[in-house]
């Protein structure tokens, strides 16, 4: 729920950052400062409006897959396996064939893994590099390439790993296809898989260095602790044994100090337990745990709320690693918000090692591809983890075929409330009371970067939109303004 707004001191100083940086979309961060500079709100918005629960509508179903990919160029394979889950109910299929399944997979690790490398080596390896106030010139990718080459140039091949990985089994790799109602359309040739497994090595030592790294920098600065850390809620899905699982499983829920709040739950009846709010600043939803309450039952998904769920990893390495991020948090969960690049490099390397067995399973290179389908259902609901958490698709049909009615949650949408948390918390440590720099702000930024938001995935908003029409002089002072709320009032 959104804090009361203090009646004093009165806002004397409204400073943006907009937009934020290095991030997927476009979305910005505001301040509101009194007169001595201190914290009275800090807020993050998302200013872009997508749609896509609009206007799929009266499309065939068997096309979403491949519309809602277009939601985004980061992880386009996530939308499109969680609404191709959505649509093998529709069709009546409940298994897939053993190499269908294991494609699947694969294009899901890759898809993973390209990710996971993207956001730590491009976005956010040249705040840790160079440090969060360091000179902006210089903290950027670039300045990743100039001083540490090596680093740079191992983050860009495990991407391009995870790319190849795509193409190879959708034959692009950005809006490929790949997959069909029941099944998949094309099947991995034998010199695809001998190509990815000519660098499959290489990649699980890089990706190995890449986790070293990141588990370093987090255990050698105990400030990172406390920057921007939340004790919250975790919602992720894991395994029927309790293990890391990102293609299918039950929902697990926890509270902050780690007891239960459901577990193993079908994340086809998810509307028992989420709902959706919607507040007037923002184009993108708050959900939260119904049964909590919108002020408790806020949580979050992603690799952090994945690792700390989850009872252990099936690959040897991934899951060494995961025993070392617990014993760092002495058995517990770990709320550091920073600690979400450490747990994203433990899922790298599990994707990696993944990927390793299963380019060596024979039924990758398999021909049965395409189940038989049952009878229509009426609607269809795909859970997946994507990269950044739990990530909901939901549709509705006619019986004509086309949807009638779509209902995403994205995983940066569940991570909304926390951002905002995060950011707050932010301000009021390192900003409040002190002159605004574009040091400081960046610290801001850091804390949002953390979550690996794709805010283009996350616009989508319920009911009225905003509206704000401004009329300025040339000066920049303003003359009239007229605003239509979320509620479809004027306000002058």
């Amino acid at each position: 729920m959104e804090p009361d707004k203090p009646a004093s001191p009165p806002v004397t100083r409204r400073i943006a950052i907009d937009p934020v940086t290095r991030v997927e979309g476009h979305g910005k961060i505001t301040l509101l400062l009194d007169e001595n500079n201190h914290i009275v709100e800090a807020r993050l918005h998302i200013v872009e409006f997508r749609g896509f629960e609009k206007f799929i509508q009266g499309r065939p179903y068997w096309e979403v897959p491949f519309f809602v990919q277009r939601l985004c160029g980061i992880c386009p394979v996530s939308h499109q396996l969680a609404a191709a889950k959505a649509v093998d109910q529709i069709v009546g299929v409940l298994q897939l064939t053993p190499t269908a399944t294991k494609l699947r997979r694969l294009l899901h690790f890759g898809q993973i893994l390209q990710s996971h490398a993207l956001h730590f080596f491009h976005l956010s390896s040249p705040d840790f590099l160079f440090g969060f106030g360091s000179d902006p010139a210089q903290r950027n990718i670039v300045g990743v390439l100039e001083q540490y080459p090596e680093i740079a140039l191992k983050g860009v091949k495990l991407r391009k790993f995870g790319q190849q990985i795509i193409e190879a089994v959708t034959g692009k790799r950005i809006h490929g296809t790949g997959t069909v109602p029941g099944g998949m359309n094309k099947p991995l040739t034998i010199p695809e898989r001998d190509a990815l497994l000519a660098d499959i090595d290489n990649i699980l030592q890089w990706s190995q260095e890449a986790l070293a790294l990141n588990e370093q920098i987090h255990t050698a600065h105990p400030e990172h602790r406390d920057f921007g850390t939340l004790n919250s809620n975790y919602l992720s899905m894991t395994g029927s044994n309790g293990e890391l699982e990102f293609y299918h499983g039950g929902l697990r829920a926890r509270y902050a100090d780690g007891t239960g709040i459901l577990d193993q739950f079908d994340y086809c009846d998810y509307q028992q337990i989420l709902r959706e709010e919607v507040r007037p600043w923002s184009y993108m939803k708050f959900p939260y745990l119904s049964a909590l309450g919108i002020e408790q039952g806020w949580y979050r998904v992603g690799p952090l709320a994945r690792i700390n769920n989850c009872d252990m990893i099936s690959t040897p390495l991934a899951e060494a690693a995961r025993q070392r991020f617990k014993a760092f948090g002495q058995g517990g969960m770990v709320h550091d918000t920073l600690a979400y690049h450490w747990a994203r490099m433990i899922e790298l390397l599990h994707c990696t090692e993944s990927i390793h067995a299963l380019l060596h399973d024979a039924d990758i290179t398999g021909t049965e591809l395409i189940a038989e389908k049952g009878g229509h259902q009426p609607q269809g609901i795909g859970v997946i983890e994507a990269p950044r958490g739990t990530l909901f698709h939901h549709y509705q049909i006619n019986e004509e075929g086309l949807v009638t009615k779509a209902n995403l949650i994205v995983s940066t949408t569940s991570n909304n409330q926390a951002m905002n948390q995060s950011v707050r918390a932010v301000a009021n440590q390192y900003l409040d009371g002190h002159e605004i720099t574009e040091a400081l702000l960046n610290h801001l930024e850091v804390a949002v970067r953390a979550y690996d938001p794709c805010l283009s995935c996350a616009t989508h908003a319920l009911g009225k939109m905003p509206l704000q029409v401004m009329l300025q002089s040339s000066d920049g002072k303003v003359i009239h303004q007229l605003t239509k709320g979320t509620d479809g009032e004027i306000h002058r």
